[in-house]
């Protein structure tokens, strides 16, 4: 898989950019707060429909031309290639007004090949996978931000994931509602049968899902991270699910986080009949707390080097090194799960890295149909690689080639 041209409008800083892509290595230079990330951000938005750089879309409107016209449609439009057919996503976001007191709503539309399409139905079939440096909290940040990575990486690569996962956040906004009802004035518990069905159900299938991914990723990164570290350090992704479907021996509460555990021959129906009975075993106390307090929303996931937690005790150049391993495996995950290669956008990261890691990362992606890196110093990337790559300058709202 491979971009063959980025077309933005109002988006960001860029009132208009086109810009046609090279099968084969970018290296986008250039000074800070000119751009440069700008692009990838926008690459990334059309894999996944959401921002890297933050959670609100609005923030990715042009500013000057929202605050200008009452109406403001920032579009974003690839033109790609995928299993040798060609493809055209476009995403729009709409600023209108609305009401009195001038008042605003933002409306997202998606596009496949000229055809409205739900968000559900469009992921994955753009895949990208992006490095930042300060994507460090996947590792260090708080659980919401490990299950946020997730669910950006597997709606990528499991077709129903994205789906799925609506369902199931509808599921738990419902059934919370009536907890917090049943806690406040009563009535029948048995309200609570259908959506724990529900739950369970769509609940199960995220938790198989995301077993499988962490395995496989598992696997790949810590490949990666041992040639990274020289054999020195071991890396494992440890999956914590809220609810969690291992039958337990009697008696035992629970497992250290430096304790393995193998869940790959749980089958789907165990774990949503298991899901369902603990639902039922924990009726009372979420009555009482007025909230679901097991299941994917709620699962956690965590980076161990040699058995301590990174997130607690990981060095910077450790927490660094675990993060492209772990963007490494993703890339190749990706690739097998699709059978195409994702797009690579690396933003900033050879100044992250020593000389050995930066030679290590240049083997491994060049491999890939297409890489953008961005820089501010050329001098970062070894001269034959730089004669190799289409090298483009970003500065004062362009792109010059």
């Amino acid at each position: 898989m491979f971009l063959k041209h980025l077309s933005l409008t109002n988006f960001r800083k860029f009132t208009r950019l086109d810009l046609d892509m090279p099968k084969r290595v970018v290296l986008l230079t250039g000074d800070n707060a000119q751009g440069k990330t700008t692009v990838l951000e926008a690459i990334y938005f059309l894999a996944a429909f959401t921002s890297f750089q933050t959670s609100s879309d609005r923030q990715i409107i042009n500013l000057d031309e929202a605050n200008k016209n009452e109406l403001t449609v920032t579009r974003l439009v690839a033109e790609y290639q995928r299993a040798k057919r060609k493809h055209r996503i476009e995403a729009r976001l709409i600023l209108e007004p609305v009401g009195v007191l001038n008042g605003q709503r933002l409306r997202k539309e998606i596009l496949l090949d000229g055809v409205k399409k739900p968000v559900s139905e469009v992921i994955g079939h753009f895949n990208a996978v992006v490095f930042v440096p300060q994507m460090s909290q996947i590792i260090e940040g708080a659980p919401e931000d490990r299950r946020r990575y997730l669910n950006l990486a597997l709606a990528q690569s499991v077709q129903a994931y994205a789906r799925v996962l609506s369902e199931y956040n509808q599921v738990i906004t419902q059934r919370n509602a009536l907890l917090k009802a049943l806690n406040e004035n009563g009535g029948s518990r048995d309200q609570l049968e259908v959506w724990d069905d529900a739950l369970s159900r769509h609940g199960s299938q995220i938790i198989l899902w995301r077993i499988e991914a962490i395995q496989r990723i598992e696997h790949l990164a810590s490949r990666v991270h041992n040639e990274l570290t020289h054999g020195h350090e071991i890396l494992r992704l440890a999956y914590e699910p809220a609810f969690d479907p291992m039958p337990k021996p009697n008696g035992q509460l629970g497992l250290k986080i430096d304790t393995a555990v193998d869940r790959s021959g749980l089958e789907l129906d165990d774990i949503e009949i298991r899901f369902r009975e603990s639902l039922r075993n924990l009726r009372n106390e979420e009555i009482a707390r007025g909230v679901t307090t097991i299941g994917p929303h709620r699962d956690e996931l965590r980076f161990l080097a040699n058995d301590f937690d990174l997130g607690n005790y990981g060095s910077r150049g450790q927490i660094r090194t675990a993060l492209l391993s772990l963007k490494l495996a993703e890339v190749n995950w990706m690739k097998e799960r699709t059978g195409e290669w994702p797009v690579i956008l690396l933003d900033e990261v050879m100044a992250e890295l020593d000389v050995q890691r930066r030679a290590d990362l240049l083997k491994y992606v060049g491999e890939s149909e297409q890489v953008l890196f961005t820089t501010t110093d050329l001098n970062l990337f070894a001269p034959e690689f730089v004669e190799q790559a289409e090298v483009w300058k970003a500065g004062n709202g362009r792109i010059d080639k």
